[in-house]
């Protein structure tokens, strides 16, 4: 009888290394934005969708192979991390290399392909992501940084369909709302890490102000996150579908800062992939039945 071995795979390895699947918590926001401004200015158009989507997905993979392959030494010395591709040799550096390359290269190419103030910002949308790394060795605040990456988003698939910035006001306040969104979930993610951090000299809010700082922090994050998802959709006219949706997010960030307590860390994940996954979809699908009623 033959045994079936694991045999490896460059590009299952590859995206297993950049949690591919994970796209899920930004695609949302990039639909939201990119729906909403082509239902105010009656432009819907599929080679923009999928545009967007190609460029909001190398983007991302471009991000996580870029973390991945900066912070590999850092991984091997937590063993939450330990076990990840780049640090094993599951994923080969080389390989890490050549998936950064064709990924920058699909961002830029769908950026041109979108329009001309697309590509001209296309650098500026990568600095952040290349950056974000960087950050956790020179500030105690690195979420910022990573939530002013995310910002780029919605500005961008906004930016996408208009081709200038007249009138993106909306897209503004939305990336905003995704930035402190997301920064105020990594604050919850780095508790876990905090006393590995502290040892190896790893930079960040709870390492620096302790669990329960971070906690207050990533409350106050969210509240204002939720405060500017309402100010988007008070800008852009939505309806009643909108608000439920918004209502809906609001009862789930509760429950997510509800069971993660200073001295119970154990419900960390539940509240990073599950309660955030939801978030991204649910306001996406009920803003989409909002859109779909105009």
């Amino acid at each position: 009888m033959t045994e079936v071995t694991d045999r490896p795979s460059h590009v299952r390895d590859f995206l297993k290394l950049v949690a591919f699947e994970h796209s899920i918590f930004a695609l949302p926001f990039a639909y939201l934005a990119t729906l909403t401004v082509m239902a105010l200015d009656d432009a819907f158009s599929w080679s923009v969708l999928v545009l967007v989507t190609v460029a909001m997905v190398s983007g991302r993979t471009l991000a996580m192979a870029a973390n991945r392959i900066i912070d590999r030494k850092v991984d091997a010395e937590n063993p939450r991390t330990a076990q990840r591709e780049l640090v094993t040799g599951r994923v080969s550096l080389k390989t890490a290399h050549v998936g950064c390359a064709v990924s920058l290269v699909v961002f830029l190419v769908s950026a041109a392909l979108l329009n001309p103030l697309c590509l001209v910002l296309a650098p500026l949308a990568v600095a952040p992501l290349i950056v974000y790394p960087y950050a956790k060795r020179f500030t105690d605040y690195p979420h910022a940084v990573l939530g002013l990456a995310q910002m780029v988003a919605p500005v961008g698939a906004w930016l996408a369909v208009t081709g200038d910035f007249a009138g993106s006001a909306p897209a503004i306040v939305l990336g905003a709302a995704v930035g402190l969104w997301i920064g105020g979930f990594d604050l919850i993610y780095a508790c876990q890490d905090i006393e590995v951090d502290r040892r190896i000299g790893v930079r960040s809010t709870p390492a620096r102000w302790g669990v329960k700082a971070a906690l207050r922090a990533s409350t106050v994050t969210h509240v204002a996150a939720w405060a500017l998802f309402a100010w988007f959709g008070a800008l852009t006219g939505f309806g009643w579908l909108y608000w439920i949706g918004l209502a809906l997010v609001g009862v789930i960030l509760a429950w997510e800062h509800a069971i993660v307590k200073p001295d119970d860390l154990t419900k960390v994940n539940r509240a990073f992939f599950t309660a955030n996954g939801f978030v991204a979809i649910a306001l996406f699908a009920f803003a989409l039945g909002d859109l779909m009623l105009r």
